[in-house]
């Protein structure tokens, strides 16, 4: 199983059996507070599925929705609460939350409930590239290999796999720290290292002038895009 859960918890222990229990079913899972969330917004970016655990007077589920919808997040998000208001459950949908869970929960209704969004966010996906042509350069995904001026070039399995993630979110900035979740499987800052490094091969590989990219633009401050 490759999914890939953010928890935005109050603290570390508020629903760390959830956490835990999430993991020992396959599930990969990073959890930050809201803190977190707060001081890097794009740590949201680039999941599979998003669980808020509301907890009265520490974490505002409800503004977490709306503000992750308002920055065009449309991640699958369920919101775990500690007490049950019509109101609140109310607001959480109109807010943008998928999903509304009251503790305490069966771990396996929480499994369901991610499957049956995930299943429909699957639904509505398109079908995954096979090839893709951009600036005198056509890409082939399953060769993991790219032509350009009648040469072909072989990419490996990291530079594949970076840009294909690169064309399907096309025109959207991504940060390191998201790179590093979604191509490597890492969460480490430590680390985004090498994904300049990946960067500066795959664009010796697809830019005119490498030196002057125009296909995968550096975003001072924030990451990278791809404009291809």
């Amino acid at each position: 199983m490759d999914r890939h859960l953010l928890v935005i918890r109050p603290d570390a222990s508020s629903i760390r059996n959830v956490i835990d229990g999430l993991r020992d079913r396959g599930y990969a899972v990073v959890a930050v507070s809201d803190f977190e969330l707060t001081v890097d917004p794009t740590l949201a970016e680039n999941f599979d599925l998003i669980i808020v655990a509301h907890a009265q007077n520490r974490i505002n589920a409800l503004e977490i929705c709306a503000d992750l919808r308002q920055r065009d997040v449309e991640t699958p998000l369920i919101v775990v609460a500690d007490q049950d208001l019509a109101q609140h459950r109310v607001a959480i949908f109109k807010a943008g939350g998928d999903d509304y869970l009251l503790k305490p929960f069966d771990l396996d209704e929480l499994e369901a409930r991610i499957e049956a969004l995930l299943a429909r966010l699957v639904r509505k996906k398109k079908p995954d590239l096979a090839s893709y042509e951009f600036a005198g350069v056509r890409v082939d995904f399953d060769r993991s290999e790219l032509i350009r001026d009648a040469s072909v070039i072989q990419l490996s399995e990291r530079e594949n796999r970076l840009l294909r993630y690169f064309v399907e979110n096309r025109g959207k900035t991504i940060s390191r720290s998201a790179l590093l979740q979604r191509v490597w499987g890492y969460r480490y800052a430590s680390l985004t290292r090498t994904v300049d490094v990946h960067i500066l091969r795959l664009r010796h590989k697809i830019e005119e002038n490498p030196k002057d990219p125009r296909l995968i633009v550096t975003v001072p401050g924030f990451g990278y895009r791809f404009d291809g």
